[in-house]
C-alpha cells in the first residue's frame, strides 16, 4: 500500500537543522568534545521537594485514575494563588484557569478553538515555531510579524495593514521572547490591549520565561494591564520555572470564553496531565520559591560568561535581561546556518541558526545558557580561537 502524507505535513518547512544534526553525529563519532548550546532545556535537576511530592503522590492509587479534563481543583486552586502572589492578577480558578500537558500543548491546540479555514493569525517571526505550525493545521493563515533589532524586538503594531488586523483573529506574543532573549514592559502591553479593542483580535501571550529575570528585573504578566483579560489568555509552564521540561504541565489562564473553548478542544484530543504531577506541580507553586532564586542567580552567571566572552572573541551580543538566551549577531559576511556550521565543525559548538526560527532571524544565532559555566568557559576559549 502506497503511503502519502496529508497535505498539512507536505506544507511543513523543512527540517532546517537536519545537517545541523547530522555533523554533530558525525563528529561525536569521531571523538569530539560537542558543546550543546543549541537546545533550550535546563540542565538543572528538578529541585528535590518536588520530588518528593510526585514519589508520595504516585503511589496513591486514587492518582492512577483518569484526571478531569481540565485539570484537578486543587492545581487551578494553587496556580490562581501563585498569579495573586507573583502578579497581584485575580483569577476564577474554576472558569479562568486550565490545566495543560505543558504549555507547548496549549498553544498548539488554541488554534483549533478560534481559527477557521482562511483566518488569520498575526504571528511574530523569528519566533517559537509552533504559533505559525498550529495556526497552519488548523486551515488558518499565518501574517508574520517582524520582531526587529530597532524595535526592541517588539512588533510594530502600526505596520499591520488594518485590512489584515481586520481578518486577523488571534495575535501570538511571547516576552520575555524566544529567541531573542527581548522584554516587554507596561506600555507595549497597553498599545497590544489597543490594537485588540480596535481589531476584535483575541491576545494570546506565551510567558514561559517570566521567571527567569536576571539582575533584579522581575518580568510582568500580559494579564497585568487593564482590560488584557477581556481580550486574551496567557500560556504559562513550569517547565523552566521549575526545571521540569520532562514533566509536561502548564497552564493556561485569561479569558473565560476562551479558556473555557480550549478546554472543550482538550477533552476531545488527551484525557488530562497526570494527578501526581499535579499535585508536585503544586509543592512547586506553594512552596518556598528559592529555587527560582537559584535558577536566576546560576543563569545570570552563565550569561555573564558567555556574553564577555563573546565580546572578547569579536562578536557583539547584546546581555539578556531575561531567558537564558543569548541572541548574538553573525560576523560580517557570515549567514546564521554558515556560521552555525562553522562552530560546529571547527568548535564543536552546537548552535541554532536565527534563520530556524524565521526569515528576520537571519544574522543571528542563538546560544542557550544550558551547560555549566565551566563548559560555557570551554566554548568561549574555542571561539576566540577562530579569530573573528
Amino acid at each position: 500500500m502506497g503511503f502519502e502524507k496529508a497535505e498539512r505535513l507536505r506544507r511543513l518547512p523543512p527540517y532546517l537543522f537536519q545537517e545541523i544534526d547530522r555533523l554533530k553525529a558525525e563528529l561525536v563519532a569521531k571523538g569530539v568534545d560537542v558543546i550543546n548550546l543549541g537546545v533550550g532545556d535546563p540542565d538543572l535537576p528538578t529541585p528535590r521537594h518536588i520530588i518528593e511530592a510526585l514519589q508520595r503522590t504516585a503511589e496513591d492509587p486514587a492518582n492512577h485514575q483518569y484526571p478531569s479534563y481540565s485539570g484537578m481543583n486543587d492545581f487551578k486552586g494553587s496556580v490562581a494563588r501563585w498569579y495573586k502572589s507573583r502578579f497581584g492578577v485575580h483569577l476564577d480558578a474554576d472558569r479562568e484557569v486550565l490545566t495543560l500537558i505543558g504549555s507547548k500543548e496549549g498553544i498548539a491546540h488554541l488554534p483549533l478553538a478560534c481559527i477557521n479555514p482562511g483566518d488569520v493569525a498575526l504571528v511574530p517571526s523569528p519566533a517559537y515555531p509552533v504559533y505559525d505550525i498550529a495556526t497552519m493545521f488548523a486551515g488558518g493563515e499565518s501574517h508574520m510579524m517582524p520582531l526587529l533589532a530597532e524595535n526592541g524586538f517588539l512588533p510594530d503594531l502600526d505596520a499591520i495593514p488594518p485590512e489584515t488586523a481586520r481578518k486577523a483573529r488571534v495575535m501570538f506574543i511571547n516576552y520575555p521572547n524566544n529567541p531573542t532573549g527581548a522584554i516587554a514592559e507596561k506600555d507595549f502591553y497597553e498599545r497590544v490591549v489597543q490594537f485588540a479593542r480596535q481589531y476584535d483580535v483575541m491576545i494570546c501571550h506565551d510567558a514561559a520565561y517570566t521567571e527567569m529575570g536576571f539582575d533584579g528585573y522581575r518580568p510582568m504578566s500580559f494579564l497585568e494591564v487593564p482590560g488584557a483579560k477581556e481580550v486574551g489568555i496567557e500560556f504559562h509552564s513550569l517547565s523552566k520555572t521549575y526545571n521540569m521540561t520532562g514533566w509536561r504541565l502548564g497552564f493556561a489562564v485569561g479569558n473565560a470564553d476562551v479558556i473555557g473553548a480550549l478546554g472543550q478542544v482538550k477533552s476531545n484530543i488527551d484525557s488530562g496531565a497526570f494527578n501526581a504531577i499535579q499535585w508536585a506541580g503544586i509543592t512547586a507553586l506553594e512552596s518556598d520559591q528559592g529555587c527560582i532564586a537559584d535558577n536566576q542567580r546560576i543563569y545570570q552567571e552563565r550569561r555573564d560568561v558567555l556574553v564577555e566572552g563573546l565580546r572578547s572573541a569579536g562578536l557583539s551580543p547584546a546581555s539578556p535581561r531575561a531567558t537564558f538566551y543569548v541572541w548574538c549577531p553573525t560576523p560580517g559576511g557570515y549567514t546564521s546556518k554558515e556560521l552555525t556550521s562553522l562552530l560546529l565543525r571547527e568548535a564543536g559548538i552546537v548552535t541554532t541558526p536565527g534563520s530556524g526560527f524565521g526569515e528576520p532571524g537571519e544574522g543571528y544565532v542563538r546560544l542557550a545558557l544550558t551547560v555549566s559555566k565551566e563548559r560555557i568557559q570551554e566554548a568561549v576559549e574555542r571561539i576566540r580561537k577562530l579569530s573573528f
